[in-house]
């Protein structure tokens, strides 16, 4: 496998899923230490944090394991100071953290609005804080932005919409904003993906044949399939790339 990541320090947020099961922040630090990469996982559980440390360190990579949560300005700021204590910059910040509400928009509470934001919205523009001023001294560096595509194409959660169309929004920021310092910001509008959180939802199965039948190429994507996609946007051969919000999704926002 290409070592196109070869000694970056990335931050992956959400790294964690428990056992065997794949998720998208575990998949996507996975696949950065299998390219090269020296990564500090962050997540709120430490019992799945430690399943991805093991995960990656089975396979020869390397890896530090951060306990945190990211919708508390403390704890960002800690994050950022272990990646450069430990690695000694900061190359690449994989947001990928999400939460979505389960409430009907009518029938949604102010704390059940709020817990959105801070993790999906806050948590994003506080680990942004913490970590650009690093990249900035480094001489640039990437920030993958975890989205949705029904931030573009609304779904059925209207918070959960609002919450990823501003993650768009600050990621162009950034990306216009911290240019000029080398610094990149593209979001990933990951469609329907096969991953623990998901996967529930399609034991019922008229809704999986509706969701199915709503994707062109009629299969859910695999957590791998956005890692990929992911690794490329931290290496360099996407050097040029910047304020994308590049759907992952196979073709979901073509039929919706």
């Amino acid at each position: 496998m290409a070592r196109r990541l070869e000694d970056k320090a990335i931050i992956v947020i959400g790294a964690g899923t428990n056992g065997d099961d794949i998720g998208n922040g575990k998949a996507a630090a996975v696949q950065f230490a299998r390219e090269g990469a020296r990564v500090l996982c962050v997540d709120r559980d430490e019992g799945a944090l430690m399943d991805t440390i093991r995960m990656i360190e089975n396979e020869g990579g390397a890896a530090t394991a951060c306990v945190a949560d990211i919708a508390k300005w403390k704890d960002c700021e800690r994050v950022a100071a272990t990646c450069i204590a430990k690695f000694e910059k900061i190359d690449v910040l994989h947001n990928n953290a999400g939460v979505a509400a389960s409430n009907d928009f009518l029938e949604m509470e102010e704390d059940d609005w709020d817990r959105v934001f801070d993790v999906n919205v806050k948590g994003i523009f506080m680990m942004c804080r913490f970590t650009i001023p690093w990249m900035i001294k480094n001489g640039g560096g990437s920030i993958i932005n975890i989205s949705s595509i029904f931030s573009i194409r609304p779904g059925s959660e209207g918070c959960y919409v609002a919450s990823k169309s501003a993650v768009d929004g600050i990621t162009r920021f950034i990306a216009r904003k911290y240019a000029r310092h080398n610094i990149r910001a593209n979001a990933l509008l990951l469609g329907y993906i096969d991953t623990p959180l998901a996967r529930p939802a399609w034991h019922n199965e008229k809704i999986r044949e509706i969701n199915l039948r709503q994707v062109p190429m009629h299969r859910f994507g695999s957590p791998w399939e956005g890692a990929m996609v992911a690794a490329f946007l931290a290496s360099d051969e996407s050097s040029y790339l910047t304020g994308l919000t590049l759907p992952v999704d196979g073709g979901l926002s073509l039929s919706m």
